[in-house]
């Protein structure tokens, strides 16, 4: 005999419900629905006003803005400085074939079920930086030499994040295993490194490795500001890296590594097969948000001469033929960090949803 199914009370359900439950069931919800929707109303209009509705899109010159709208046409007429720096215009098709590798390898891992995707993922932390490195700086089968000082732009702002998150990551975890060890030397190194650079500003590692560094090199050693930085940037983000995987580390239950001992594992296939993947499991959002955080601290280059994208804006903002346009500089490029940033979380909560196997008691 099979019961009836009986739907909800019409009370009880729909979207009048949902806003009584969730927006006007306390006299303080109340409250705070009034005031942030009296806010919504009086601002959301102008800005769109100001955004889309009154802005100047199209144009090759300041007299092209008119009217009190946003002047687009400045981030139109600017958008190569921007996005490559002074990377040689003839030369710009090298970045434009990295940034199509890049979206190739990165926007399948956001597909499930894509083909290839597995794949694609290794190629993206394995061969696209080495195929980055020869097609971007040049000098190879008969690429023209391009020096680091002329690139800038978002090119710029991604090879230190990319090249920062693929370097720290691993670094952090050998951190992470070393300040565990048994072993006191080895520990006590681990420790001191993690300490020291977790209590630097990341503005003093980059002023050191800029103008420091050369000074305690021989005579006739020197790297190139853009490899300092990116040496310094990776030392100092692998200390944090490593604090969050001794985190997930210590997460887990005693009896995973009494597990593992027990079935005969040496100490490298316990922690390769059985500690590390469940550990990192646990900490995908504090890796995410320190990748994100590094993501935007590459602003930060800006004081030892490199232009990322927020320092080619910066630079141009103030040019005498283009006047109050800062704003439409700066959205740009907190909507570029936006769009970044957004996927980097996205991309994790779908790895967490997708390695979640619960936990059993």
């Amino acid at each position: 005999m099979t019961e009836s199914v009986m739907s909800p009370p019409k009370r009880t359900v729909g979207p009048v419900q949902w806003v009584r439950r969730n927006l006007f069931n306390t006299w303080y919800n109340t409250l705070l629905t009034v005031v942030i929707g009296y806010l919504l109303v009086t601002s959301v209009g102008p800005l769109l006003n100001w955004l889309f509705l009154d802005a100047n899109f199209i144009g090759d010159s300041p007299e092209a803005c008119v009217g009190e709208g946003a002047c687009w046409v400045f981030i139109n007429q600017r958008l190569n400085f921007f996005i490559y720096g002074f990377y040689p215009g003839d030369e710009q098709w090298r970045v434009n074939i990295m940034f199509a590798l890049l979206a190739i390898c990165i926007v399948p891992q956001f597909i499930e079920g894509f083909p290839a995707r597995r794949w694609l993922g290794l190629f993206a932390v394995s061969g696209l930086p080495i195929v980055g490195y020869f097609l971007i700086s040049g000098g190879w089968f008969g690429l023209e030499t391009v020096p680091t000082h002329k690139w800038g732009g978002l090119m710029l702002t991604l090879i230190l994040a990319y090249v920062g998150i693929l370097a720290s990551l691993p670094i952090g975890i050998v951190l992470a295993l070393g300040r565990r060890s048994d072993m006191p030397i080895i520990r006590g190194i681990c420790v001191v490194f993690i300490e020291v650079w977790r209590a630097v500003p990341l503005i003093t590692v980059l002023f050191m490795a800029s103008v420091m560094l050369p000074l305690f090199l021989p005579e006739g050693m020197n790297f190139e500001k853009l490899l300092r930085a990116l040496i310094g940037i990776t030392l100092w983000q692998s200390a944090y890296m490593a604090e969050v995987v001794r985190g997930g580390l210590q997460a887990i239950p005693r009896g995973q590594y009494e597990a593992a001992s027990a079935l005969g594992l040496g100490y490298w296939r316990k922690m390769g097969l059985i500690v590390l993947p469940q550990a990192l499991k646990l900490v995908i959002p504090g890796i995410v948000n320190t990748f994100i955080a590094l993501f935007k601290d590459t602003t930060l280059v800006l004081i030892i001469g490199l232009f990322d994208i927020l320092g080619t804006v910066q630079s141009t903002v103030t040019d005498p033929a283009w006047q109050n346009v800062a704003i439409e500089g700066y959205v740009f490029v907190a909507f570029c960090f936006w769009v970044f940033c957004f996927g980097m979380s996205r991309y994790s909560q779908n790895l967490e949803r997708k390695l979640d196997t619960g936990h059993r008691t």
